[in-house]
């Protein structure tokens, strides 16, 4: 029987990656920065907490057999990729996009290039990635405007391959995993799922943890065989909560 944990991560232990346009926090292994012991938790391999600045952004890069999960906080950012796909991400507009056999893609702080005027603003966005149930599978690409659900203060699916979900979420192809947004105002709360592996990310604002107390903006809970507690906003707050039936094969 595996032994129930909570395991708090604090923003300040996070790799780092900071150059003139970017500055990354990943709370996996990632690039250059590698620990053996810090590769993943369940599913999920990659939770980047990223800040581009205007008109810049990662150059056509490819991908492959990879579900990759773009979720913005503030500002915009423009993505293009080889299947055609082309759009602006913005706040409550969540995106994936399936790597599968291969595909390319840019990132960028540059709106205007699209529709109106340059701006100056940084754009700050989470991305995610799990792994796909096969390997293989035909690139795609989809997104989904969730800010109306949002106002609810609950748990909403974001993306998910979990049958129970329906279209209530963007699918993923993973049938083990959904990644859950909330945005909370102050004494708001929600309970977390109950699920032998979740990954709790604050993306900003503070909240408080039954069990394990405060939290700050990009601190993250990996939590193993339990689930159910309470999370609470201590100010103006979004989290972002990966529920994961499944666990990578470790050789």
């Amino acid at each position: 029987m595996t032994t129930p944990t909570i395991d708090v991560r604090r923003a300040a232990d996070r790799f780092a990656t900071r150059i003139p346009w970017l500055d990354s926090h990943h709370s996996f292994s990632f690039g250059g920065h590698y620990d053996p012991a810090d590769t993943h938790h369940g599913l999920l391999l990659v939770n980047n907490d990223d800040i581009v600045a205007p008109g810049t952004g990662f150059e056509t890069h490819p991908h492959r057999d990879m579900e990759i999960v773009t979720w913005v906080l503030r500002g915009s950012l423009v993505h293009q990729d080889s299947t055609g796909n082309a759009g602006v991400i913005y706040p409550g507009l969540a995106q994936r996009m399936s790597a599968g056999t291969g595909i390319l893609h840019s990132e960028k702080n540059d709106a205007w290039r699209l529709q109106g005027e340059r701006h100056t603003d940084p754009v700050h966005f989470v991305q995610m990635w799990v792994v796909p149930d096969a390997a293989g599978i035909e690139p795609g690409y989809a997104q989904r405007e969730i800010d109306a659900e949002l106002l609810s203060g609950a748990l909403v699916p974001v993306a998910s391959g979990m049958p129970q979900n329906g279209d209530s979420a963007i699918r993923i192809a993973n049938r083990h995993a959904t990644l859950h947004a909330a945005r909370l105002a102050p004494g708001q709360a929600v309970t977390l799922p109950d699920a032998p592996y979740l990954h709790l990310f604050v993306a900003r604002g503070e909240v408080t943890l039954e069990g394990a107390g405060a939290l700050a903006a990009g601190d993250a809970v990996r939590f193993t065989a339990t689930g159910g507690q309470t999370v609470m906003a201590t100010a103006s707050a979004e989290i972002l909560v990966w529920e994961m039936h499944a666990t990578l094969a470790v050789a």
